[in-house]
């Protein structure tokens, strides 16, 4: 019989999940919603990004990751993201919510102008510096996400899985499908080689993805993983 492959492993250490700890429990606001890139503010400080099928849980996993429930509109209505949605985190990062994509409720030439409005940040923000794409645990990877991993790919912007509601399945069916999903991007060239699993609704892999952002944001050094822990190139870590 095989056995089922482990959840991943906490990578950082203890002082550095609780520095992310601190900083995402700082003052945390909404700051615009942007339907044009022309309408963003200058890119003065570092930006992260949450991209994802419109009922993939963006909303939720930003307040979970804050702390803050009602910072983001968590809607019951799948696309109801129709703008880049900016968030400040203690005045030093900015996280910005991309438009949904998938079974959007909106007429093919608006979910066409919604994508539009993602792939040009993603081309046009020099401070971007990851994307974080969400991903149901309970479903993986389906050809609908092919065309933004594609978008990310060509964009050359380093982006991080994110599988969401992992407390919606059972730890080991979490981790075979956190497997799957490395081995499917591995040979992408943009995509960073961790997955995370995270439970919103439970806090489950908050923790981890908190230093992700701060790492990534770099905020963090590379002291903050713990020894052995394998270093991304600095193209995946751009």
């Amino acid at each position: 019989m095989t056995k089922p492959a482990p959840l991943p492993q906490p990578v950082f250490t203890d002082a550095a999940l609780e520095t992310a700890r601190i900083l995402f429990a700082r003052q945390a606001d909404f700051i615009m919603g942007a339907a044009q890139v022309d309408q963003l503010p200058p890119p003065d400080l570092p930006e992260v990004a949450f991209a994802g099928r419109s009922n993939v849980g963006k909303s939720s996993l930003i307040n979970a990751l804050t702390g803050r429930h009602g910072l983001a509109r968590a809607s019951t209505e799948p696309g109801r993201t129709r703008e880049l949605n900016l968030f400040l985190l203690d005045e030093q990062i900015r996280l910005v919510d991309l438009p949904g994509y998938g079974f959007a409720r909106a007429s093919k030439g608006e979910t066409k102008k919604f994508q539009n409005l993602g792939r040009a940040y993603l081309r046009g923000r020099p401070n971007l510096k990851r994307v974080y794409l969400l991903i149901d645990a309970r479903h993986g990877l389906k050809s609908v996400d092919a065309e933004a991993l594609d978008a990310l790919d060509l964009a050359a912007v380093s982006y991080q899985i994110v599988l969401t509601k992992a407390d919606k399945i059972k730890p080991a069916e979490a981790a075979r499908e956190a497997d799957r999903t490395l081995k499917a991007i591995a040979k992408r060239q943009a995509a960073f080689p961790r997955v995370a699993v995270t439970s919103s609704a439970k806090g489950g892999g908050m923790a981890e993805l908190r230093a992700e952002i701060a790492m990534a944001a770099h905020k963090l050094d590379d002291d903050a993983l713990k020894p052995g822990t394998p270093t991304p190139s600095a193209e995946e870590s751009a």
